[in-house]
């Protein structure tokens, strides 16, 4: 099993920020079997499909390069000339075909492992002209699959070869019968036929390699579980800078809770250990909101806030646990409080009318029933720190 420089096992799975910081090294899974089988096949098949155009257009020019008019035979660069011409035909002739391998090649280059570009995969490394290090890696477990590889090819290969041209041994000697013409063209049809028949032996190579290349890929990319950890605090930050994250992120979510509480029309309180407030728009909401809540500290400064913009702050135990212990900091509230709640509002409503001169100071009601199903008892109060409170998402 794999270790490393510190003895321990290496027996987890790579990460994906392993992978990723691999890739962009440029160490990725690779399997040269495929890319061979994929430039042979496709190339082999490509060249019988194109061999009668190829074989026309070879003709052709042939037919032109050597016919030679008599002016030609006193011009020094006559033979030059149509050497040229005869270059630059040839490769527009096959460059259709070298275009299909060109893309055989790159397609089953980038089939595993996908497409990566890495200036450090191109950085020279002294530690490869290392010779102890090439004889590790020649006497290693690669190697030896390498090694077994190899051999399988040529077993494999010299086999099919050998029993296509047993099986086609008729058709070759019978070419011997032939015309030249026709002889050139079923040869052909042997030739690439047969190249085709071989190539495909690659398929059988490639289906077992890419497994392995794949498998040797992880194993070499596995991590330790201090190499694990040490990961996880690069990503997601040491304890202590989480921590004060997470301080900055409580102080800018009450922040934003107490700029809630001058918007709110009721403040419910315990009166001293809970303070919930409720905001309600008939013509936006379904229902009363908790646009605050908080205990002991938080309460306190939730009840201060109010006072400080007239926000009418009222005592009803009861209520207050049950609000804050059944909806969540954004949420409307449960609808068993509603007929309780619809009279606390029906008193600040009345209240605010009566500061404007408008009706009778109301009094502060008293019959606020909470349901027993969403009662919770003052000695089951949750022993929360001073400072806790509930941050929107």
């Amino acid at each position: 099993m794999a270790e490393n420089q510190d003895g321990q096992e290496k027996t987890e799975q790579p990460t994906s920020k392993r992978l990723q910081d691999s890739k962009k090294k440029g160490q990725i899974a690779r399997s040269k079997e495929l890319n061979t089988m994929g430039i042979t096949l496709i190339g082999g098949i490509a060249l019988v499909f194109m061999s009668g155009h190829l074989g026309q257009d070879l003709s052709e020019m042939m037919s032109v390069g050597f016919t030679l008019e008599r002016v030609d035979l006193f011009d020094p660069g006559a033979l030059l000339h149509r050497l040229g011409d005869a270059v630059v035909g040839a490769l527009l002739m096959l460059a259709p075909f070298f275009l299909v391998v060109v893309a055989a090649a790159v397609a089953s280059s980038i089939a595993l492992g996908g497409v990566a570009f890495s200036a450090q995969a191109l950085a020279p490394k002294l530690s490869k002209l290392n010779p102890v290090a090439g004889l590790k890696r020649l006497f290693s477990a690669k190697g030896l699959v390498e090694l077994l590889k190899a051999m399988a090819k040529f077993f494999l290969i010299g086999g099919a070869t050998t029993f296509i041209l047993w099986m086609l041994l008729d058709r070759f000697i019978g070419l011997s019968r032939m015309t030249l013409g026709p002889a050139v063209s079923e040869l052909s049809t042997l030739i690439g036929g047969s190249f085709v028949l071989i190539s495909s032996t690659l398929i059988l190579i490639a289906l077992v390699d890419v497994p392995f290349q794949l498998w040797d890929h992880k194993r070499q990319l596995k991590m330790t579980r201090q190499e694990v950890r040490d990961e996880l605090k690069e990503t997601e930050g040491r304890p202590e800078v989480k921590s004060r994250i997470r301080n900055l992120q409580h102080e800018m979510a009450q922040r934003r809770m107490m700029e809630e509480v001058p918007k709110a029309d009721v403040i419910v309180t315990n009166p001293t250990h809970y303070a919930v407030a409720l905001s309600y728009n008939q013509h936006t909401m379904t229902a009363p909101k908790v646009v605050a809540k908080g205990v002991d500290l938080v309460a306190s400064n939730i009840r201060c806030v109010a006072n400080e913009h007239d926000v009418p702050v009222v005592e009803s135990p009861m209520l207050a646990r049950a609000i804050y212990a059944h909806a969540e900091l954004g949420d409307y509230i449960p609808a068993g409080l509603y007929l309780a709640v619809a009279k606390l509002l029906a008193y600040v409503f009345q209240l605010r009318a009566y500061r404007t001169g408008q009706g009778s100071k109301p009094g502060v009601p008293t019959d606020l029933v909470v349901p027993e199903e969403l009662q919770v008892p003052a000695e089951n109060r949750d022993p929360v720190p001073a400072d806790r409170y509930e941050p929107d998402s």
